[in-house]
């Protein structure tokens, strides 16, 4: 199966548009959006706040469907799924780091990093999440709940989380938006070091130019769409 995704585009987009309708009428947010992206590439999405960046991740990962168009996700049309196709599909596929971390507050920083592989019905998932913590740093801190974790270190948790099933892809919306520069740098450290060593395909919503230079590619997004594909 991996062989294949190397060899195929893991991600396209055909001409998608999204709108939602106010109360004055219908507001579109992406317009005509189209591009591939490849297995193991590692692509920025930057533009103004506004500018769909948000939206268009969301669309790519099948957490929201497009009103025009058509997107492919590992070879899947996420169009042809219904919502627990689309959720299966998110589970073997998908990572997802947050600005706002998104860690459940009832659970503690193992559990959490525990919790997809459980879902994936992985029998060592308490050994496995432990190493991963070991790894990002917080082995002392797998008992904690996040509420009891710094900002750098709820992240961190949620770095874990994210990659535990070794996911094909990872979507990463602003992963420092919340941190302060000098945490922030630490954890875009991170997230670069994970996802080369696990060859991840990264699509990252950010506003850090350093962030940004530190992908391959960069999709410009400006008014809800697609201006510039910069190699």
């Amino acid at each position: 199966m991996a062989a294949v995704l190397e060899a195929s585009p893991i991600i396209t987009a055909q001409g998608v548009g999204k709108q939602v309708m106010m109360p004055g009428g219908a507001l579109t947010i992406l317009e005509d959006v189209s591009f591939t992206v490849n297995a193991g590439e590692r692509v920025a999405i930057v533009g103004v706040s506004g500018s769909g960046k948000s939206t268009l991740i969301g669309l790519l990962a099948g957490l929201d469907l497009p009103s025009t168009g058509r997107i492919t996700l590992a070879g899947q049309d996420l169009a042809a799924l219904d919502e627990d196709g689309r959720a299966r599909l998110r589970g073997q596929t998908v990572g997802f780091v947050f600005q706002t971390f998104q860690l459940l507050p009832g659970l503690t920083a193992l559990e959490n990093v525990m919790l997809p592989l459980e879902l994936a019905g992985t029998a060592s998932a308490e050994p496995q999440a432990g190493q991963l913590l070991q790894r990002v740093g917080l082995a002392t801190r797998a008992q904690h709940y996040p509420r009891e974790l710094s900002g750098g270190e709820q992240q961190r948790v949620a770095l874990a989380r994210a990659f535990a099933t070794a996911p094909a892809v990872l979507f990463a919306d602003e992963p420092t938006g919340n941190l302060d520069a000098h945490t922030g740098e630490k954890i875009a450290d991170l997230l670069f070091e994970l996802n080369e060593s696990s060859g991840t395909t990264l699509v990252l919503v950010t506003h850090d130019e350093r962030m940004a230079d530190r992908c391959g590619r960069r999709l410009h997004l400006d008014a809800g769409r697609l201006t510039r594909d910069e190699r």
